[in-house]
């Protein structure tokens, strides 16, 4: 028996229950490091060099900003969707929409993450090294959430 090839005697409603718990588990790794990201990234502005960053800087920190609270919103869905359908039968539901929020809440953090790379590869050494660096974290990022898992489980 390899990992992964576990057998459960399981009820429909007690897989959906640990597969629920199972995703919240997963969100509350992920949720720190968005948190933490935002609260930085609302602090940029204010800093003493934000008035040296070129326009096309300017932009990138707009959208790696924006990004960033577009991954906490996906990433806290399904905890406010849980807690208004909570009690109502729907648990299968309320775990489809919470594991999409996720996926998405994921992929937004990876292009936060990716854009917040080239925005300070681009400040420190220029548009020619930030390129690259921005390319090998969007591979990075794409290969081990995405790319990995879902060929993995083929």
């Amino acid at each position: 028996m390899q990992i992964g090839e576990l057998v459960r005697d399981e009820t429909p409603a007690e897989r959906v229950n640990r597969n629920f718990n199972e995703l919240l588990g997963e969100l509350r790794i992920a949720l720190p490091g968005v948190q933490v990201l935002f609260a930085f990234l609302l602090t940029v502005p204010f800093a003493q060099g934000f008035s040296q960053l070129t326009g096309f800087e300017r932009g990138l920190y707009f959208t790696v900003l924006l990004l960033t609270a577009l991954a906490s919103a996906f990433l806290i869905a399904p905890t406010a969707y849980h807690r208004l359908q909570f009690r109502r039968g729907r648990k299968e539901e309320i775990l489809l929409f919470a594991n999409r929020a996720a996926v998405l809440g994921l992929g937004a953090l990876a292009l936060a993450m990716t854009g917040a790379i080239l925005l300070i590869t681009d400040f420190l050494f220029g548009t020619a090294a930030a390129i690259p660096v921005g390319v090998a974290a969007a591979l990075l990022f794409g290969s081990l959430w995405y790319l990995l898992p879902l060929f993995r489980g083929r």
